[in-house]
């Protein structure tokens, strides 16, 4: 997550008035115009994947298309501004991420308040992610992992998408945690440093990107980021099964509303995103694209952002994390 500097048509839009929202229609009758879904992220990626696949088909379930538009930049926030900035149509909602609403807010200065301008509509999915290693590294559970940092304070590199991304706080929470010392290695992109994690010139990694080099053996799986085993690696246990239980810090994506939609097209899009995702060709896509099913409703989704809001909040305060 980098600064990025927000242009003065950017700024002036921010002061305009708002705009007054036109009536909605009966639960009954929306949606009535095709949705329109912001993604704030680059196409191809797991937010953009996720976001497909389970709005096109809650789209078909409402009756209604759906116009997907990325615009991505600046961690995300370039495309929640945009979604704050415009008209409340009912019709419009934007993808977000853990960083979006949990992490970025601690950080640096942001063009909106996740609290209110925005409403929780559903959250969809969470990536897996694996904690994983070098096999130079002499350690084949985490416990042993931790032995060794502990041993060589410091010694350990482990990289990440990026300075303050989720990927770097996983590494963070796992030092605070265990009561060991690494060395972050910040690169530009989740890719760029899993190849220098198969190349050996980091150690460790926390990140989705590793999952295909675990499975050809090219790097080793000490535990998968997630609530449960991940179906592909049966045998490599999560961390809170290896006494490292984090509450929450998921790497998840879902759906906001801007504030003042109406609570009955909220209702009528998180029924559809349930639906959706009970649908066993649903799950198997998402599967597919790295990623599983966690739904939470509006209610459940809002408690969780607050839950981690405030465990990144603390990792980012006593990690003493800042955006250069």
């Amino acid at each position: 997550m980098r600064r990025r500097t927000f242009t003065a048509a950017s700024l002036a839009a921010l002061a305009t008035p708002a705009i007054a929202a036109p009536s909605v229609a009966q639960a009954t009758d929306w949606p009535t115009k095709p949705l329109r879904m912001v993604v704030p992220y680059p196409p191809g990626g797991p937010s953009d994947i996720s976001t497909r696949i389970v709005i096109d088909r809650a789209a078909q379930i409402l009756g209604q298309p759906v116009v997907f538009d990325n615009k991505a930049g600046a961690s995300g926030l370039i495309g929640a501004e945009f979604v704050k900035n415009q008209p409340v149509d009912h019709h419009t909602f934007v993808t977000t991420t853990t960083a979006m609403v949990c992490i970025t807010r601690h950080l640096q200065p942001m063009p909106y308040d996740p609290d209110k301008d925005f409403v929780p509509v559903s959250r969809m999915t969470t990536s897996w992610g694996m904690f994983a290693v070098h096999p130079s590294v002499p350690a084949r559970t985490v416990a042993e992992f931790v032995t060794y940092a502990k041993a060589n304070p410091g010694k350990i590199n482990f990289g990440s998408a990026g300075l303050a991304t989720i990927t770097h706080l996983f590494g963070e929470m796992l030092q605070l945690e265990a009561g060991i010392r690494m060395t972050h290695v910040p690169y530009r992109g989740s890719a760029p440093a899993t190849n220098a994690l198969v190349a050996g010139e980091i150690q460790a990694q926390f990140d989705q990107t590793v999952l295909p080099h675990v499975k050809a053996g090219k790097v080793i799986g000490l535990a998968t980021l997630a609530d449960g085993r991940h179906p592909d690696f049966p045998d490599i246990p999560t961390l809170r099964e290896q006494g490292y239980g984090k509450e929450g810090g998921d790497s998840w994506f879902g759906i906001l509303a801007p504030t003042g939609t109406s609570p009955q097209a909220i209702a009528r899009l998180d029924a559809a995103i349930a639906q959706a995702m009970k649908e066993p060709e649903t799950i198997q896509k998402l599967h597919l694209g790295g990623c599983r099913v966690t739904y939470l409703n509006p209610a459940d989704f809002k408690a969780r952002i607050a839950t981690e809001t405030a465990m990144f909040g603390t990792i980012i305060q006593k990690g003493n994390i800042k955006v250069q």
